[in-house]
């Protein structure tokens, strides 16, 4: 079925239960999404201690887990799609039915929290940092990455971006809910986590050999600029 016949209206959860057989198709239309998942796994180091736990809030279909093995973490993974976790669990995920902005999870109970274009689809950000950093404990890591709230932003991954076959669907962001940084780092700062950010994009070089089926995969390279997508990560204060 083309795009065009299976776009919903603008950030609908519903578009995830739409294109639930795309997800684990490394040119599907959440293509994007895997090159993002392995660039937020190449951030987390191998666990410090035995069952360590990693929260993977909004882990969709578990894209994380393949870069997770062998660094020694339970996988949980968070979502409210239930189409989206039965396909996380065949890759060893850990379900748990659930909101970001009221993860039903204990306080301190993540060794790694991961929230991975997931902020952008709240409409509450702080009550979804909070909840974030809740199920963190001291010490703990917070690796994030999410869409900018800046004009470039809007033009770059919803104007162009949602119009490329293969980079992303039509209407899975809305404007208005694009993260604000300063607030970001405001918010998590008043829960004890102090965040770094810098900005990433896709490779232009691997970008170009995947559109001509040279590569099966696209590497994300940091940039100076978070105006249109950036990472963030920070320790939990004690």
């Amino acid at each position: 079925m083309a795009r065009s016949d299976r776009t919903v209206r603008r950030n609908d959860p519903q578009l995830y239960e739409v294109f639930a057989d795309q997800w684990w198709q490394p040119r599907g239309v959440f293509a994007m999404l895997h090159w993002l998942a392995a660039a937020r796994a190449a951030l987390i180091p191998p666990a410090s201690r035995r069952g360590a736990v990693l929260v993977d809030l909004g882990c969709g279909a578990g894209l994380l887990a393949p870069h997770l093995v062998g660094k020694g973490y339970r996988h949980v993974g968070v979502d409210r799609s239930e189409t989206a976790l039965r396909q996380a669990e065949d890759h060893g995920v850990l379900l748990v039915v659930g909101d970001v902005r009221a993860v039903p999870l204990p306080d301190g109970c993540a060794d790694c929290v991961v929230a991975g274009e997931v902020l952008e689809h709240v409409a509450d950000l702080p009550a979804a940092v909070a909840e974030v950093c809740r199920v963190l404990r001291r010490g703990g890591l917070l690796v994030l990455d999410a869409l900018a709230d800046t004009a470039l932003c809007r033009v770059v991954a919803i104007g162009i971006a949602e119009r490329l076959p293969g980079l992303a669907v039509r209407g899975l962001h809305d404007p208005a809910l694009l993260v604000d940084r300063a607030r970001l780092r405001a918010e998590t700062a008043r829960h004890g986590v102090k965040l770094a950010m810098w900005g990433l994009r896709p490779s232009g070089r691997d970008l170009a050999a995947w559109a001509l089926r040279r590569r099966a995969a696209v590497r994300m390279v940091p940039v100076f600029t978070t105006a249109v997508l950036f990472q963030g990560i920070g320790r939990k204060g004690g």
